[in-house]
């Protein structure tokens, strides 16, 4: 091909454009009849021989640029599919200054027990959760899910990963008071979500659900169920959604005369859930209702409560938190408060594309509302 010919300002292929963008996609179909030998490579310039089109504009419409005709468009994308082109993603990257991959950072906080870290993230419904959300939101746009667990220890690992461009965003999940973190994020100017409201303030975009208005719910229903002798299995307090749920509990029961609820602390693991429960009611054997602040705990302490001999519901009504799959797996069938987990992460996704896109937009914060399944459990 002469230079003359494979230049886009030429009038060769200027013209071969317009004839194209005037004939329609089915003027390329003879052209594209064939692929290239077995065992070569596609090329560029093949494409752009398939198209009838020059090289350049074959690179406008795979990097996505907006000035390309649709019509062109259209056989560009066709051509490729028909010759099997794969673009070379290193090279595309220079070009846009974008990796097309969005990290999943999942920070937890330091435990006595070094592995309950990693059990916790593979093992709780609510991370798997997040990530098919995010998934889901993230495929049609063709950007890659790079999960990241991490603890204080490697926080530097993490910061040093995220500084070297490996990623254009983050979706960060994380929630104790003393995580550093969210941040070192921020301070690093790369767009970021996090997947619940920040524990001290930071200009960063957030996605949540209205916790207190859950545990008001589940408060709600032991109530109208006709239980008078309260109690709850409170999450992490040093997470605002443990704190949350705890305080929208307290508040809904003494708005209805209960002043005093009895509490323990759990750490939203089954085990967990299964000790605070034979604590709580060894110590309060008169409890007959029962909020626990999360499904998996709930799981537990449903061990423990048919362990000391109580029925559920007639001794002793249940309600947990979250409807993730292990509201399913309690016996009997866990009534729970909904939080829409994947769609929370979807709208994260979503979030974090839009700062991608528009660097500088001021931060958003998106609450969702929960609501009440109702199983047997309460």
């Amino acid at each position: 091909m002469s230079t003359g010919a494979a230049s886009f300002g030429s009038g060769g292929t200027r013209g071969r454009e317009s004839a194209l963008r005037a004939s329609g996609p089915g003027a390329i179909t003879d052209r594209m009849s064939s692929r290239p030998a077995s065992g070569r490579h596609p090329t560029m310039d093949q494409v752009a021989e398939a198209a009838g089109v020059s090289r350049a504009t074959v690179s406008r419409v795979i990097n996505g640029a907006p000035s390309v005709d649709a019509k062109i468009r259209e056989m560009v994308q066709r051509a490729i599919a028909e010759t099997g082109y794969v673009p070379n993603v290193a090279a595309r990257s220079l070009v846009t200054r974008r990796s097309n991959s969005v990290a999943l950072v999942i920070s937890e906080p330091d435990r006595p027990d070094n592995n309950s870290f990693l059990n916790r993230i593979f093992t709780d419904p609510y991370f798997g959760r997040i990530t098919a959300g995010a998934t889901t939101a993230l495929r049609p746009h063709d950007i890659h899910l790079v999960v990241i667990p991490t603890d204080s220890t490697d926080h530097h690992q993490v910061i040093r990963y995220l500084r070297q461009g490996h990623v254009d965003g983050v979706l960060l999940i994380s929630s104790h008071e003393q995580d550093t973190l969210p941040r070192q994020v921020h301070e690093l100017g790369i767009p970021a979500v996090v997947s619940a409201r920040p524990t001290s303030p930071i200009a960063v975009s957030f996605v949540d659900v209205d916790q207190r208005l859950g545990a008001r719910l589940a408060a709600e229903r032991l109530l109208s169920r006709g239980c008078r002798r309260l109690a709850t299995i409170s999450g992490p307090l040093d997470i605002p959604s443990g704190l949350d749920r705890l305080d929208g509990y307290r508040a809904y029961l003494a708005e209805h005369g209960f002043d005093a609820v009895p509490s323990v602390e759990g750490d939203f693991t089954r085990a967990g859930g299964e000790a605070a429960a034979r604590r709580l009611l060894t110590e309060h054997p008169e409890v007959d209702g029962l909020f626990v602040a999360s499904d998996l705990m709930a799981e537990g302490a449903l061990r423990a409560v048919q362990d000391l001999g109580r029925r559920v519901p007639d001794d002793l009504a249940v309600v947990g938190f979250d409807d993730s799959s292990a509201a399913l797996d309690c016996r009997p069938l866990l009534t729970t408060v909904r939080q829409p987990v994947e769609e929370m992460a979807a709208e994260m996704a979503e979030v974090l594309l839009a700062h991608i896109a528009a660097p500088g937009r001021l931060p958003r914060s998106v609450t969702f509302q929960p609501t009440l399944v109702v199983r047997d459990s309460a």
